[in-house]
């Protein structure tokens, strides 16, 4: 696979300001994710993510376990990213149009340890589907805000 990297986009009916800030809060995570493995924000996380900032999450893939992110990447209202230990990026990206918000959400491992190994196990293929799914649920969660 020569592009290391997936996308999903979706309008969504509301402002970036408040699409932003749902992605800006780590315990509201869980509320939108389209994976199933996203179960909550550990006890520490900062209320609010900024550039640097680090949160932890707990996680489910057949076993119960921890991640730890780091954000790389912050434009208010515009665009956040976080990576976890082997440099694998979650973003999104928020950009005004008729009707509400673009939302592109992108799984980026062209800078990531393993990459191989992701493209072996199907993760490209199984994240757009998770993807699609988190930004379904990300318009449900704000149309009823």
């Amino acid at each position: 696979m020569a592009n290391k990297s997936v996308s999903a986009q979706l309008v969504i009916k509301a402002s970036p300001e408040k699409i932003f800030d749902l992605l800006a809060d780590p315990a509201k995570h869980s509320l939108i994710d389209g994976s199933g493995s996203v179960k909550a924000g550990r006890p520490g996380n900062p209320k609010r993510l900024s550039l640097g900032a680090k949160f932890s999450m707990d996680m489910r893939i057949k076993l119960p376990y921890r991640i730890s992110n780091t954000v790389v990447e912050f434009e208010e209202n515009r665009r956040i990213a976080w990576w976890h230990h082997a440099h694998n990026i979650w973003r999104y990206e928020l950009e005004p149009v008729d009707g509400g918000t673009r939302v592109t959400e992108t799984f980026d491992f062209s800078k990531g340890r393993g990459a191989w190994l992701i493209e072996r196990m199907g993760y490209p293929k199984k994240n757009q589907a998770a993807m699609e799914a988190t930004l379904e649920r990300l318009a449900q969660v704000m149309a009823s805000a």
